[in-house]
């Protein structure tokens, strides 16, 4: 939603009435996944620290989606590149902070295993397909995707962590699923009828 708000001001990206009720649903999809399927844990939820920064974190990502429609014309893995080395040395103060404080903590084998998965798979594939995405669908369009995160998480969570397949996480699927599909069947038409005229 921010990224679609984002595109409106920014690039005059306008969104069709079905459009946005796609993207609703998707959103639904999240609150479902998030309150897992009850209304009342809802509407009980607090805003804790974690919960803000990550709040933060959705505002600036939907801004590197909305500035990757202008990013420089290199190459996608020089790019990443640089992004990767600037965010290591951003990282550096705080890793100095924890061994001054003796609390830096070296991860165990298994550790070290869910950090090469981290670096290969989120942090690097999902981030050169999601330039690609953004390159050929513009961010707008693209944004709507980030809503499966959530959704992909439970269902890992299921597989990899034992988590008992609930009602609500298909409920979610469907809505995320739904409203995506509903959200770019709109726009391919739309640009179909623009290609005609």
């Amino acid at each position: 939603m921010i990224v679609v708000i984002g595109a409106y001001f920014l690039f005059g990206a306008r969104v069709t009435l079905i459009q946005f009720i796609g993207i609703l649903l998707t959103l639904l999809g999240v609150f479902v996944v998030a309150s897992q399927g009850s209304l009342q844990v809802l509407l009980n939820l607090h805003i804790n620290p974690g919960d803000a920064l990550m709040l933060v974190a959705a505002v600036f990502y939907a801004g590197y989606t909305l500035a990757l429609r202008n990013r420089p014309k290199v190459p996608a893995l020089a790019f990443f590149a640089v992004m990767a080395f600037v965010a290591s040395l951003v990282s550096l103060p705080m890793l100095a902070v924890e061994y001054s404080q003796e609390t830096l903590v070296w991860p165990s084998v298994q550790g070290w295993l869910v950090i090469l998965y981290i670096s290969l798979c989120p942090s690097f594939l999902a981030q050169i397909f999601y330039m690609r995405g953004v390159e050929l669908i513009d961010p707008n369009r693209a944004g709507v995707f980030v809503n499966l995160v959530p959704v992909f998480a439970s269902v890992m969570a299921i597989v990899l962590l034992g988590e008992l397949f609930a009602f609500y996480h298909g409920a979610a699927l469907a809505l995320v699923l739904g409203g995506i599909w509903i959200a770019e069947k709109f726009a391919w038409e739309k640009r179909g009828n623009k290609a005609k005229a």
